[in-house]
């Protein structure tokens, strides 16, 4: 008679894995869109292109913004818990919006300044795929926290760099070139300083800035050098316990082997 009761093998479920696969993809699409977005500001700031008036930046712009609004909503309708999705993720849904075709459609006056600064509120979006993309590359928590905040601190010392050049190139006379502006922003986010200062007052609020997502950087690395350090010495005592248990099981045999031996000379005697 055959036991009616079978052992169904534990397997995980497709669905999981399609949230999952599903949820990749859309951010390193969005992480794309978000490297190809600085490339389209960086060239427009270095050649002093009026960007309302770049009909190419403002229709790729828009489509980004599509496309981010697209992940957000997918990931709403695949989310368990869509109350709580909406609680913890409503601020990506407002960077996702296209201010600037608004605007330039309403007609709304801003100053060129405010502009500029509008183009960047999409690539916070962006910053938030490179965290969690950069995030994979490890299942350690202290290493995956520690790759997640590096890729973001370096997004924002470039951006701050483009930012500081747009203020202070023309007025300050030690910003020549964009190089200048992304020396300075290194050099004070290490919280080190540069030979010069900024003089405009966005300039000085990116001064304050910088030095504080700097500081903010050496607890984590001291944490990630500790998680280092303490799983090298697990593994120096995982590999030194086997070492010793080996030796002693090898002596163990020896004497063993030293008795039996014994014991059979002493049998030859009698």
């Amino acid at each position: 008679m055959s036991d009616s009761t079978t052992k169904v093998p534990t397997t995980v479920a497709p669905e999981s894995k399609a949230r999952r696969y599903t949820a990749d993809i859309s951010h390193g699409i969005v992480l794309i869109l978000s490297l190809l977005l600085i490339v389209y500001i960086s060239y427009d700031t270095f050649e002093d292109i009026p960007f309302l008036s770049n009909h190419t930046y403002m229709t790729f712009q828009f489509w980004v913004c599509v496309v981010f609004l697209a992940d957000f909503f997918i990931e709403l309708i695949m989310s368990y818990d869509k109350k709580k999705y909406l609680k913890s993720r409503w601020f990506f849904f407002l960077i996702s919006i296209p201010y600037l075709n608004i605007v330039n459609l309403t007609n709304i006056h801003l100053s060129p300044e405010l502009l500029f600064y509008v183009r960047f509120v999409p690539l916070m979006r962006g910053a938030y795929s490179l965290a969690m993309v950069t995030g994979y590359i490890s299942q350690n928590r202290a290493t995956s926290l520690m790759t997640q905040y590096v890729a973001i601190l370096l997004s924002m010392v470039y951006i701050m760099s483009l930012i500081f050049f747009y203020e202070e190139y023309g007025v300050n006379t030690n910003v020549k070139t964009f190089w200048d502006a992304l020396y300075w922003s290194a050099m004070n986010t290490t919280t080190v300083g540069c030979y010069f200062s900024a003089v405009t007052p966005i300039g000085k609020i990116i001064s304050v800035i910088l030095p504080t997502g700097g500081m903010l950087m050496l607890p984590l690395f001291t944490v990630f050098v500790t998680n280092k350090v303490k799983a090298l010495d697990d593994s120096r005592l995982f590999n030194d316990f086997f070492f010793i248990k080996g030796k002693k099981d090898a002596h163990e045999k020896v004497v063993e082997e030293k008795a039996v031996e014994n014991k059979s000379i002493g049998k030859n005697e009698d």
